[in-house]
């Protein structure tokens, strides 16, 4: 959550309420440098520990570094265009879709009634699109359809990223996997940078390094976390952030939300973690 804060101020500019004269800054380059701080950290965890550089199941490796890319890039793009309890909420539909990618790639089966919970939860996506029309409220904020389909597209992708994450469990040390996001990521993000580039400069380096570094652990843990559980009951705990970036998006960046874009928040996390109930009470009975 302390990264997400930190880069939508860094995409609000000189609009967030914090910093004076705070430049805004692209998707790419926060990402390039993100990734930049990441790559070195895992680098020297590799050198350290003498573990192959490329690794082992090299093309479930690609795929987690492509979809991750991929997933990440759309996650800021409405980080920047949503406000932060909307976007997170959206984008933390990827345990749903890294359950149902599961039952294919991985052959996990699903419940019944985890159908019912898949359905509320995106019965709560549409409640959040339209929650802007349905409520004649001004002061609640803009709410766009596109960018919201936007989130649950990243959601999809994530899930992908997460079995790919998953597959990798046996063959691959969680530094390895981690890494792979910067080896994909640094070349595609170079290349946007070429074209649109902000010279970063006093408190935006501190920003961006907190970003970077933050990232490296929660993803080492999240890594470490997929490959300890099973998929279903390990993905929605940190789901629980949609809760804090709510209060985050209130007080920090005065964003109001409509009550039925707060009824579509509780709808996806009602489904989210119903999933998880079954799923665990599922596998303690196995």
């Amino acid at each position: 959550m302390i990264v997400n804060i930190f880069v939508k101020i860094l995409a609000l500019g000189d609009q967030q309420p914090f910093f004076q004269n705070l430049q805004s800054y692209p998707v790419h380059e926060i990402i390039l440098f993100r990734s930049v701080i990441t790559f070195i950290m895992c680098y020297a965890i590799i050198r350290q520990k003498r573990i192959p550089f490329f690794g082992y199941n090299h093309k479930w490796l690609v795929i987690r570094g492509v979809f991750g890319t991929a997933a990440l890039t759309l996650f800021f793009y409405t980080l920047g265009a949503l406000p932060i309890a909307i976007a997170t909420t959206v984008q933390y539909l990827s345990p749903i879709f890294t359950v149902l990618i599961a039952t294919y790639l991985l052959k996990e089966k699903v419940n019944k009634v985890q159908w019912i919970f898949f359905l509320l939860a995106f019965f709560g996506v549409i409640g959040i699109s339209l929650s802007k029309f349905l409520s004649e409220d001004v002061k609640t904020a803009y709410i766009q359809p596109f960018w919201v389909l936007m989130g649950v597209l990243s959601a999809a992708l994530s899930g992908v990223s997460y079995n790919a994450i998953v597959k990798c469990k046996n063959t691959d040390e969680p530094v390895t996997i981690v890494m792979y996001f910067p080896l994909i990521a640094i070349p595609i993000m170079t290349v946007f940078s070429f074209y649109e580039f902000v010279v970063p400069k006093g408190v935006e380096w501190l920003i961006l390094l907190i970003i970077g570094v933050f990232t490296q652990f929660a993803q080492i843990l999240m890594t470490k976390a997929l490959h300890a559980e099973n998929t279903a009951t390990v993905t929605p705990f940190k789901y629980f952030g949609s809760i804090y970036a709510f209060f985050i998006g209130f007080f920090l960046f005065d964003e109001i939300i409509s009550m039925v874009g707060i009824l579509g928040i509780i709808f996806i996390l009602t489904g989210v973690l119903g999933n998880t109930y079954f799923r665990v009470r599922k596998y303690r009975n196995t």
